[in-house]
């Protein structure tokens, strides 16, 4: 399955943002990576540049690489809507994603392992496959004999996040997605229309 697997801190440094969650070495250094650090002189950044950074930003932090993500572009262009908002949508909709929003990973690298494992299950049947979309009403759980995991317990203790298009049972570790979330309820800080715009060229 191909993933990012380089240096985390390097691209969250190089977008200003900790895009992969908490990163202590991201908050000692909280500036663009290189060599000259904070005092080298950057210079205005061109309208391609800042489109790009925003496709990058948005693969980087959903953990999807170039070509699904143009798929998943031209999918969110076919589709009613505003093609940046559905193009979020699509992304929040992915199995993977919702793992890591139930708090059943601490991050989506860590969910899309569990899933691709087998220790999720969507309607009671195992899904593998970390792209599976999902459609409001599907039931999202840890599977039976993967609830005792300590990887997947520690995760729950820790996680105090509450989204208002996901239900989440403690006792049974299962959680429903009841919708596509709208753009207001994604916390993430991306300007989808960027990467329209650059896509559009």
């Amino acid at each position: 399955m191909a993933r990012y697997t380089g240096p985390k801190t390097k691209i969250a440094r190089k977008f200003g943002e900790a895009i992969f969650g908490d990163d202590k070495s991201f908050e000692k250094r909280n500036y663009p990576p290189g060599q000259h650090g904070n005092a080298r002189r950057r210079g205005k950044k061109s309208e391609y540049a800042i489109q790009l950074a925003e496709k990058q930003k948005a693969k980087y932090t959903y953990g999807i690489l170039e070509r699904q993500f143009r798929n998943m572009f031209k999918k969110a262009t076919a589709a009613p809507g505003i093609t940046g908002q559905v193009l979020l949508q699509i992304a929040e909709s992915r199995l993977d994603n919702v793992v890591y929003r139930m708090g059943i990973s601490p991050s989506r690298a860590g969910a899309r392992q569990l899933v691709s494992h087998r220790h999720i299950t969507v309607n009671g049947e195992k899904v593998n496959i970390p792209s599976y979309q999902l459609k409001p009403g599907d039931v999202v759980a840890v599977r039976e004999k993967s609830k005792s995991l300590e990887a997947i317990n520690n995760s729950l203790s820790n996680s105090n996040n509450v989204y208002e298009w996901i239900t989440w049972n403690a006792e049974k570790k299962e959680g429903t997605f009841v919708a596509v979330p709208e753009r207001i309820q994604i916390p993430e800080n991306i300007n989808e229309q960027f990467i329209v715009e650059l896509y559009s060229k």
